[in-house]
Order: C-alpha cells, then sequence, then structure tokens
C-alpha cells in the first residue's frame, strides 16, 4: 500500500516519487465518480504516514452496492470497525485529509483465508453506480473468467492508472509481507495459496492494491483482485474465491455491476496473449502440485507456481527467487521432465 509522511508538501512528493517513477494521470488520484482510482479508509494513518489504495470495482448482493478493494486498504488490515468512513481520494491523494467519503466500510475477509479482500456499502450518489471502471471506458462485465496461463490482462488504479499484461503463472504459492500500521510497526508473512501473477515491472505500483484485473478485451471481464506484488511482479487472488469467500462473510452471494457481455472481441493492442496446450500445462501442474512443499522450503524462494518459459513454447514451474538475500537456493534446472524457470524478483509486500 503506498504511504505518505504528513510533514510537507515536499517530503510529500518525494515519497510518492520513490514508489513510482511516473505519476499516474490526474483522473485517477482526483475526485471521481468512476471506479479503480485513489481511495481508502480515513482511519489509515500514524502520526507520520497515511496510507491509501484503490476503489477496484462495485458488487451487489442484488439489493445493496459495495465497493470492492483489499482488506488492507478498507479493514485496516482487520481492525476497522462497521461504519468507518472510506473517501476518494484517498488520503494520500489530499495531504493526508480525508476525500469526499463515499462509502461506509461493511465486511471484510479475515486475513489468513487466502485472500485479501473487503467491502464498504457505497453512498447513493458518491461513485458512478454504473461501475464505471476509470480507463475501461465503461464497466467491467458482471460475468467472471477464471484466470490461466497466457491470458491477457488489463487494470486500473491510483497508482499506474489503466495498464496491460499478461499472467505469468497460475496455482502460485507465495509469501507476502505486510506491515502491522501505515508505514509503521512490526512486519510480518503471511502465505497464499492459488494466486495469480503477472510478471511485468510496469503492470503495477504501490496504491494499486485494490484494482479488479479482467480479460484485456472489450469485454473486461473480472479475473483477479491485486493485493501485492514487487518492482517485477504482480499478485492477485482469483476472483471466483474472492467472491465466494467475501459473500459467504457477509451471508449472501455477490455479483460484479456491470454489463451482460457474453462475447470476448479480440483482445487490445498492446498485450502479449499465448495458449499452451491443456495436456501439457496438466502435466506441468500435477509435477508442480508434487513437488511445491520442497520448492517452498527451499531458501529464498518466495514464490512457486503453473507457468511458461520465457519464451513461452512450453509450460513450466515458475519458481520466484529472492534477489536480496544471502544463501544460494538449490533449484534443478528440471524436475521430471517439466522445465523449471527461475525468476529473480525483490520480496512481495501488500501494496
Amino acid at each position: 500500500m503506498s504511504k505518505f509522511k504528513k510533514f510537507s508538501l515536499g517530503i510529500v512528493l518525494t515519497a510518492v516519487f520513490a514508489f513510482v517513477p511516473q505519476l499516474a494521470q490526474a483522473q485517477y488520484q482526483n475526485r471521481n465518480l468512476h471506479l479503480g482510482v485513489s481511495g481508502g479508509n480515513v482511519k489509515d494513518h500514524t502520526q507520520s504516514f497515511c496510507c491509501s489504495g484503490t476503489l477496484g470495482s462495485l458488487v451487489t448482493d442484488g439489493t445493496t452496492q459495495y465497493i470492492l478493494s483489499n482488506n488492507h486498504v478498507l479493514a485496516r488490515q482487520d481492525r476497522a470497525a462497521v461504519g468507518e468512513r472510506i473517501s476518494q481520494p484517498g488520503m494520500i491523494d489530499n495531504n493526508c485529509n480525508p476525500g469526499t467519503i463515499v462509502a461506509d466500510f461493511t465486511k471484510a475477509v479475515a486475513l489468513g483465508n487466502n485472500v485479501d479482500c473487503a467491502v464498504a456499502a457505497l453512498r447513493p450518489g458518491k461513485m458512478d453506480s454504473t461501475g464505471f471502471i476509470e480507463g475501461f471506458g465503461g464497466p467491467p462485465s458482471n460475468t467472471i473468467v477464471n484466470p490461466s496461463v497466457g491470458l491477457a490482462v488489463a487494470k486500473s488504479g491510483r497508482t499506474t492508472g489503466h495498464t496491460m499484461g499478461t499472467i505469468g503463472s497460475i496455482n502460485t504459492s507465495v509469501n507476502v509481507q505486510y506491515q502491522i500500521k501505515c508505514g509503521q510497526g512490526r512486519t510480518y508473512i503471511l502465505s497464499y495459496t492459488n494466486q495469480v501473477v503477472i510478471n511485468s515491472s510496469t503492470f503495477s505500483a504501490g496504491g494499486d492494491s485494490g484494482s479488479v484485473i479482467t480479460t484485456n478485451d472489450g469485454c473486461y471481464h473480472p479475473v483477479a483482485l491485486l493485493f501485492a506484488g514487487g518492482a517485477s511482479s504482480t499478485i492477485a487472488n482469483p476472483i471466483g474465491e474472492v467472491l465466494t469467500k467475501m459473500g459467504a462473510a457477509l451471508g449472501r452471494s455477490l455479483s460484479f455491476v456491470g454489463t451482460n457481455c457474453a462475447a470476448s472481441p479480440l483482445q487490445q493492442d498492446g498485450s502479449q496473449a499465448f495458449q499452451l496446450p491443456q495436456q501439457a500445462l496438466d502435466q506441468a501442474n500435477t509435477v508442480l502440485v508434487e513437488n511445491r512443499q520442497d520448492l517452498m522450503t527451499r531458501p529464498r524462494v518466495l514464490g512457486v507456481g503453473l507457468g511458461a518459459l520465457e519464451d513461452n513454447s512450453a509450460p513450466a514451474i515458475v519458481v520466484y527467487v529472492d534477489n536480496t538475500g544471502s544463501q544460494t537456493p538449490q533449484i534443478p534446472a528440471q524436475i521430471d521432465n517439466i522445465p523449471v524457470r527461475i525468476i529473480m524478483t525483490d520480496p512481495f509486500v501488500a501494496y
């Protein structure tokens, strides 16, 4: 999650540029009735910092519309009380003061349950009730799609705006670092399984947490919920698991507020979609499952998932290795004839 110092405008700007070399367009960080823009809990601050993320999308239980984002954006990492105010823009973009109050925190799935998600009941007239996402030109589809290796995806978020990429691995186990308070306090690690990873240095950055990741086409079918990453990777919860667990926490089922877009047009320019034979993927996934625990316990390994070789020519077990550690990980070049691809990265952080 992005964070700012409160003291002066000069220090604030320094903090922003430390996280993101190029600021996104102003519409993602100023007052905006669309989704996919800056927002957060008005109590998410400490003496020195204020924190915000992205108000990703709208979901509904058929009666009430809710803003969907992360637990660590809306619920202050399980510390929020029902009714805490959600502002847009977030305090990070309003000199550490609350922006317009657009929603009231309602419920989160407790951290440690393999998703990082929460919802806040929308206040009438404060955000576009059609679910329009900034950068998409309209609302997403109300039909979700399961993530797959090579799927072309897009997102709109507070920091990097509208970006495109390709799913690099699925069924990924990852260790993600959190900090107990906004910019202060102890850090701790949560382990996740079955996560979606986009391998890109430009797809997201701190403050994009809460963005909905969709197919990169005219329908924008929801695929995953962005919650963490590093300099070269973005981590997201599969959206089906998010809706299931969030709905169970609320006691009622949820669906996206969006359009009934059944057919998926050709992908938009800028994506790098590819497809691999399903039989080969299934075989690689079987080997992954059999060896996941062993690989995850090796020094400096941050994640292990099902992906592809760098040239996308064949499935591979993808191992994400911490490039800041000193121990040398012992990782084979292949396991049971399935190639192993190593991706060096900095630690994964909930941002």
